[in-house]
């Protein structure tokens, strides 16, 4: 005894954990740019239990993070603050979704005047920027300094960046390359990449390893031209940052371009109308060959017509209906150009044309004039070299200027486009072959094909205009409404812009031209914090709880001082009831009594908890993956319900069916697995207690992918698994939700009551058979709503829904209010449809 309490006032600590250094205040700076988002629970829990140690210290800190602030404005002086007020800050803090500025961070610090020794703590992202070794140093030199960072050992949290696999001329190509970057690591690491849609819904996935002590792999994503056309962002899965999202815009899709089969091609290949034409945008887009007729039934973003037209007028008749649908029609000039006669062309032509030595001629070959800011071609560079020998000339007109994309030297137009409906009809007024020019064998000729090519969905090219901010990333890669400092940027600037304040990560422009500014366009190699000053190790955000193990030694020997006090009592004979002598026996069952935990205090914990509060639970299935994901649904739908109703209901219990009571729930939540064992008769008479007397059972098989025929769907192996688990409940026979029920009606209206999948039905007491207020006390369905409403720590969705995203989501939400406001209140709902008799008679 006397050893226990020695030892216990002498505060023994299981897994101690670094005290601060020096005396003077605390120097906490803090990593918060795009690369600490993959570690930002341990590293922002790793700085609360700084704080904590300086709080119980009565330490001053000074917090500093890195990454600029989102308002784009400088920063504040840094000045010591009181721990609690650090550790305020330190929650509300989130990742930013660009990189940080260590530099700014090291003018920052020199501007601190404090005397006295500090104590520095750095949470790095262990990514150099150039600035690491000032920022170390700055420290060190003020006192002592710890550098955590995730380490070797966290190398599966360690940064990763997705980035286009090649230049943008590439991107076009038949396979979609991303580039993964990260630091270098000596073990080998898995990753999955995936992209989606707009409505989240999963094109392709791709699984690559980075190999050890390399920085970087290439991912490559095979998918037809149909799907790849739908992607709007490639996500590293399981990676929830800024830099795991790459964004994808127009700029990145593959378009169908058909060229018109000529009659009369040449036996030359090099002479042909259509060879440079199909290697020039073969790069980029899908090229389909034959008549116009047999291109136009499937789905095309332009139609090239190399000196040639259509062959019939009902072939004329036809493409003009699919440009005025939105296709665009790109032609070239040529000898029969120049003396057709149909109506497809965007300006009225010369008969004739104009070439060296002719009538309509100039001495030496015109070159091009540098393109208007108003043109889809502006920003290209005009090559010197590039010449123009002959051309069909356009007839003057009035609305000429205003249809003109590209000029010779002399003013003359060189393309000329005009807009029909929805689509446009583009005239380049030389050949498509080096017959007329020799443009045709420049760079300048791919550059000015992908711009017309990125007509045909709305997407040219800007040049000076300014894109306004649509939706940008958080430092979590969640889109959002753009932030409030998210600043226009210019279009030709966006494709080597920077993420910052002023231009966040994100789309810009219009819904109809959105263009994507991605983190990796301002970010290269990543590289790790080189070497630190001396004296200086690297610690890891990892550690072990710390165990205080005063409190049981001195319980102990609290509990040993009793026992000997009774011990010595019953053998003296000095225990006595009122008149007689209590037997040691009995001493020593009071002991136990007094010592060992009773159940029944067990049983009142969990009475007091579920009925201080309103409360839905779960029955615990053994599957700890299921429960959590129950759990962690009603903890969402909770959220729902505080946010759009007066529902305040706390954290859902789980229980189990064999030993805890039911009643004090108005609604369980049962998923059903496989490995669940039916229950006991003791459990089943609980369980028909509990639906006797008001208590309604969610039963989801979450499977609603199979058939469901019959009450309970007999037809499906969940269905079955169903039957069995609750053969022996008293279940009533089951109907499909009618349109009219109460369920579609008690917040929202609704038809259909989707979960995390959308394809089953849901079922229901029948009416007549309702009691208890006329709420059923059984619905059956397949839905899996609990990973629909599911959230992590962070209020983030868990699981997907499929086919409908969000959308889908925010459905099953509304079920999921419905189903509890159809709990609670009873027949209510449904006793509306009395309500108009009842005000009649009220008026009469």
């Amino acid at each position: 005894l006397a050893a226990l309490v020695i030892v216990g006032l002498a505060h023994p600590l299981l897994n101690p954990q670094t005290r601060l250094a020096g005396s003077g205040p605390l120097i906490l700076v803090i990593d918060d740019g795009w690369a600490a988002a993959s570690d930002w629970q341990p590293r922002q829990t790793a700085a609360l239990e700084l704080l904590a140690e300086a709080e119980r210290e009565d330490r001053q800190v000074v917090l500093l993070t890195t990454a600029p602030l989102a308002s784009d404005r400088p920063a504040p002086p840094l000045q010591p603050v009181r721990a609690a007020d650090a550790r305020a800050a330190v929650q509300a803090l989130v990742p930013k979704p660009w990189a940080v500025d260590r530099k700014a961070a090291v003018a920052r610090l020199n501007a601190l005047d404090m005397s006295g020794g500090t104590s520095a703590v750095w949470l790095s992202d262990d990514v150099d920027d150039g600035a690491a070794a000032d920022l170390a140093k700055a420290l060190a030199d003020r006192g002592t300094l710890r550098y955590l960072a995730a380490g070797a050992a966290g190398a599966a949290a360690a940064p990763r960046l997705l980035a286009p696999g090649g230049p943008p001329s590439e991107r076009g190509g038949k396979e979609l390359s991303i580039a993964v970057k990260t630091l270098p690591a000596p073990l080998p690491r898995s990753l999955t990449v995936r992209a989606s849609d707009e409505d989240g819904a999963l094109l392709a996935r791709e699984s690559a390893t980075i190999e050890p002590n390399t920085g970087s792999t290439l991912v490559k994503l095979p998918m037809p031209t149909e799907l790849r056309n739908r992607i709007t962002r490639i996500d590293i899965e399981g990676e929830q940052s800024a830099g795991g999202t790459l964004l994808v815009d127009e700029r990145w899709r593959r378009r169908p371009v058909g060229i018109a089969a000529t009659a009369n091609r040449s036996s030359q290949p090099l002479l042909s109308e259509t060879y440079y034409l199909e290697r020039a945008l073969d790069p980029f887009t899908e090229i389909r060959r034959g008549p116009a007729s047999e291109l136009l039934k499937r789905e095309l973003a332009v139609l090239v017509y190399a000196d040639s037209g259509p062959d019939s007028a009902a072939e004329e008749q036809a493409v003009g209906k699919w440009i005025e649908a939105g296709g665009v029609l790109l032609r070239f000039a040529g000898p029969r150009l120049a003396e057709t006669d149909d109506h497809l062309l965007p300006v009225r032509l010369r008969r004739g044309d104009r070439t060296i030595g002719g009538a309509l001629s100039w001495e030496q070959p015109a070159r091009l004039a540098p393109f208007a800011p108003d043109s889809p071609f502006a920003g290209l560079a005009v090559p010197a070299e590039v010449t123009v020998s002959r051309q069909v000339l356009a007839e003057p007109d009035i609305a000429l200027a205003g249809k003109t994309w590209a000029r010779l030297a002399d003013g003359t137009p060189l393309v000329t486009a005009e807009k029909q409906g929805k689509g446009w009809i583009v005239l380049v007024h030389t050949t498509a072959n080096a017959e007329w020019s020799n443009l045709a064998l420049s760079g300048l000729f791919v550059e000015m094909l992908r711009r017309i090519v990125a007509i045909s969905e709305g997407v040219a090219e800007a040049g000076e205009a300014a894109l306004p901010p649509l939706e940008t990333l958080d430092g979590f890669g969640r889109l959002q409404r753009a932030a409030p400092g998210a600043q226009p940027i210019a279009a030709k600037d966006i494709a080597t812009a920077a993420a910052s304040p002023r231009h966040p990560p994100g789309f810009y422009g219009t819904a109809d031209t959105r263009r994507a500014l991605n983190l990796a366009s301002g970010i290269g190699e990543l590289k790790p914090v080189g070497a630190l000053p001396a004296g200086i190790a690297r610690e890891t955000f990892a550690h072990k709880a710390e165990t205080d193990i005063r409190p049981p030694l001195l319980a102990a020997a609290l509990i040993l001082a009793l026992v000997d006090l009774l011990i010595a009592y019953g053998l003296r004979g000095i225990l006595r009831w009122p008149g007689r002598r209590v037997p040691p026996a009995a001493a020593g069952l009071a002991l136990v009594v007094l010592l060992t935990p009773a159940a029944a205090r067990a049983d009142d914990d969990f009475v007091v908890r579920a009925t201080s509060e309103l409360r839905f639970a779960y029955v615990r299935t053994g599957d700890d993956a299921v429960d959590a994901e129950s759990r962690d649904g009603l903890m969402g739908l909770n959220q729902i319900l505080a946010r759009r109703t007066a529902v305040e209901s706390a954290d859902p219990m789980a229980v189990d069916i064999e030993s805890d009571e039911l009643i004090f729930f108005p609604l369980l939540y049962w998923p059903v697995t496989g490995e669940q064992a039916p229950p006991s008769p003791r459990a089943v008479e609980r369980i028909n207690r509990y639906l006797s007397t008001g208590g309604t059972i969610l039963f989801d098989t979450r499977d609603s992918v199979e058939s469901t025929p019959g009450p309970l769907g007999s037809g499906s192996q969940s269905a079955a698994r169903l039957k069995t688990l609750a053969g022996a409940v008293k279940i009533p026979p089951l109907i499909p939700v009618p349109p009219d029920h109460v369920l579609t009606k008690s917040f929202y209206l609704m038809h259909e009551f989707p979960g995390r999948w959308n394809s089953g039905q849901v079922w229901v007491e029948p009416a007549e058979d309702h009691v208890n207020d006329g709420v059923t006390s059984v619905i059956v369905g397949g839905n899996d709503w609990a990973g629909a409403w599911a959230i992590d720590g962070s209020g983030r969705p868990e699981f997907p829904c499929v086919p409908g995203g969000e959308q889908q989501r925010e459905m099953a939400y509304r079920f999921g209010v419905n189903l509890v406001m159809y709990v609670l209140t009873g027949n209510y709902k449904s006793d509306q449809v009395h309500v108009p008799a009842i005000l009649e008679r009220l008026g009469q």
